[in-house]
């Protein structure tokens, strides 16, 4: 497995978090809090030409090397000595004459592949004991839709470990490139945790150590300093590799300038759960924190060094109630956003059900909070790196590279004066605003009401009339798709609420939110799972791609290591409805997701939570639908057929982000 794997990456009582068992490793201190600043970096030596660094150093005769960074003060796998993370360099060989130049890093568990580890069973209702169905390796099935196609495996294994394209773009324009090889993977020594401070203590060593501020040793264990380094380092990475920049950014690490967010985690409580309730990445039912942490523990002694800690992983992470607990907590970078020193360039798939689009737009609000300088790019891709765009790789790697020279050497060429935000509105259609969501976006609140003669409920500005209650009876074969499919009448597993066709184009931007007023009884399920739908028909991108037969070459290639890819191009599908966006409820969390509480049988309760943020025109003549399901068969735990749910419609509600507001609607 190469460098661009990524992850591809589901009566009880209230107890403090302090109180909650977890399993705990040493992690390395914190910084002080300190304040964003977009203070830019002296100028770099080289020639600039249009405020931009020029390709003007040999990517052939870079000097190439491992250092070997010790993490002072962690010790994950209790052997007694501090935690070591490789760390592989690609710089231009004028750094060995005096040459300093600032650092593009990318810090990854998955540099040294990963092992067959079996997901857990999800169907709780017996359908499938063992769990078969869905015991895949996701790892290999989305490393083309991420990272583009391969056709050379020999030359890939030769090239390794510098494949991507950012050594022959950046090395050439006066850039060392770092590959983080995290700890318990490969070379490194520690234990994988999925998430905990020690896993972010590697790649924040690594920035340490280009700043003298901590040691690292060649393969001979002779002291190495980084003399060539100016200290500025910029992170980027998809996915497991984005959210590791995240997480190092929440130390609040000094040289650490700006880091490149993509497809990136920002709570694993919301990678691998929802509003109380167990809730896989999507299409990767199964997976778990302690799935992902034994997959990338490729160390040679892994298993017998850290197999306890693995088991503790599975026993903390709780698949029973789903509840958040002291074991997420610490997995959660949110609360630590005020140590954010970095700039944040935040690039998401708006059909990435993998890593939901909730991981960044939380992120994103929290960042805009603290008045943290950022980009953000949203597009109709799925767990997707933008630089696989035939339409768009052009603009992303303008603006990518403007964003490192501005950030790591210094150059005034604008690109904070540029548009905050690129949205790709559908495919292939993008546009850029000052900000996101977009400016001039209201929340309005259409409310449910019940049908009659075996019809579909309504969505409207009026509230029901009476006392009406609706019911349907969960079920685990069908998926939400099938279920939302057909609205031309009732369906006795859901409920389904219709607004009138649309006298316009209306566009949504954030995050919808239900409020509904149900009862549970007759069966297990806790689940209460809201759809939004676009009724019409439509050419849509679903986040499918298909790549072209010509490469595009970024930068100067070398043999083994070309810098080419070929390039991806929506795949839309034309059918009668889109399933949106969605959110998921566990019913007995209906106070907060760390507190469990029972319901009484058939008693009605009012339940609020958020559907997933996304981007979405949704046309003229179409309805905007709302669709009621307990179980998803994609997405929660799949348990016994039967539960009975009534809806009083009169008491329920969507609320969509809309731009334009009320007025959107006509």
């Amino acid at each position: 497995m190469n460098r661009w794997k990524s992850l591809l990456l589901a009566v009880a009582v209230a107890v403090p978090l302090s109180a909650l068992p977890m399993a705990t490793v040493p992690a390395a201190s914190a910084a002080s809090s300190p304040q964003p600043s977009a203070t830019p970096s002296p100028a770099p030596p080289g020639p600039i030409e249009n405020n931009e660094t020029q390709p003007v150093y040999s990517r052939a005769d870079a000097l190439i090397e491992t250092v070997f960074v010790e993490l002072a003060g962690t010790d994950s796998d209790a052997d007694g000595r501090p935690d070591r993370v490789a760390v592989d360099i690609i710089r231009p060989k004028e750094t060995a004459t005096g040459l300093k130049v600032p650092v593009v890093m990318e810090a990854s568990p998955y540099y040294a592949g990963g092992n067959d580890v079996d997901n857990h069973v999800v169907d709780l209702d017996g359908s499938d004991p063992a769990g078969m169905e869905y015991r895949r390796n996701k790892f290999r099935e989305l490393q083309d839709e991420m990272f583009g196609q391969d056709d050379n495996p020999a030359a890939r294994a030769a090239s390794a470990p510098f494949r991507g394209y950012y050594d022959n773009y950046f090395v050439p324009r006066g850039y060392a490139v770092a590959l983080v090889e995290n700890v318990g993977s490969g070379r490194a020594t520690g234990c994988p945790t999925t998430g905990l401070p020690n896993e972010t203590a590697g790649p924040k060593a690594a920035i340490d150590w280009l700043n003298g501020r901590a040691r690292g040793f060649d393969a001979a264990g002779n002291e190495v300093r980084a003399g060539w380094s100016t200290g500025n380092v910029g992170m980027i990475g998809v996915s497991y590799n984005g959210t590791l920049p995240n997480a190092v950014a929440a130390t609040g690490v000094q040289g650490l300038k700006t880091i490149v967010p993509i497809a990136a985690i920002s709570s694993w409580y919301d990678y691998y759960r929802a509003n109380g309730g167990v809730v896989a990445p999507g299409g990767y039912q199964g997976e778990d924190a302690d799935v992902l942490a034994r997959y990338v523990l490729t160390r040679e002694d892994g298993q017998e060094v850290c197999g306890a800690l693995m088991d503790a992983i599975e026993r903390d992470q709780d698949r029973v109630t789903g509840d958040y607990s002291r074991f997420w907590h610490e997995r959660n970078y949110l609360p630590d956003v005020r140590k954010v020193r970095a700039s944040v360039f935040l690039v998401h798939g708006l059909n990435d059900w993998n890593v939901k689009t909730k991981q960044a737009v939380q992120w994103w609000d929290a960042l805009a909070e603290r008045g943290v300088p950022r980009k953000i790019w949203l597009h109709q891709g799925a767990h997707f790196n933008p630089f696989n765009f035939a339409r768009r790789n052009a603009e992303w790697l303008r603006q990518l590279h403007r964003w490192f020279d501005f950030h790591l050497y210094g150059l005034r060429n604008g690109i904070l004066d540029e548009p905050q935000a690129d949205v790709e509105y559908a495919p292939n259609q993008w546009a850029q605003h000052a900000t996101w969501p977009l400016p001039g976006t209201r929340d309005v609140r259409l409310r449910m009401s019940a049908g009659s003669g075996g019809q579909n409920g309504t969505l409207g500005f009026d509230r029901g009339r009476g006392h009406a209650v609706e019911s349907f009876t969960d079920q685990s074969a069908r998926t939400a798709e099938q279920l939302a499919e057909n609205t031309a009448a009732a369906d006795p597993n859901r409920l389904a609420y219709l607004s009138a066709p649309l006298t316009r184009d209306v566009r949504l931007s954030g995050t919808p939110e239900v409020a509904v007023r149900a009862a549970f009884s007759g069966g297990r399920s806790p689940y209460l799972t809201a759809l939004l739908v676009d009724y019409g028909t439509d050419a849509r991108a679903y986040g499918q791609v298909v790549y072209g037969p010509d490469p595009v070459c970024y930068g100067q290639g070398v043999p083994g290591d070309t810098g080419c890819a070929r390039l991806a191009e929506h795949v839309t599908t034309t059918a009668p409805y889109k399933i949106i966006t969605r959110g998921w409820l566990d019913v007995r969390n209906r106070h907060s997701d760390s507190r469990t509480e029972l319901l009484r049988e058939g008693r009605f309760y009012d339940f609020a939570f958020d559907l997933q943020p996304n981007d979405y025109v949704i046309k003229a003549g179409h309805r905007i639908g709302v669709v009621l399901i307990s179980t998803d068969r994609d997405f929660t735990l799949r348990l016994p057929a039967g539960t009975r749910v009534e809806v009083k419609p009169g008491d329920s509600s969507v609320t969509l982000p809309l731009v334009g507001g009320r007025r959107a609607l006509g």
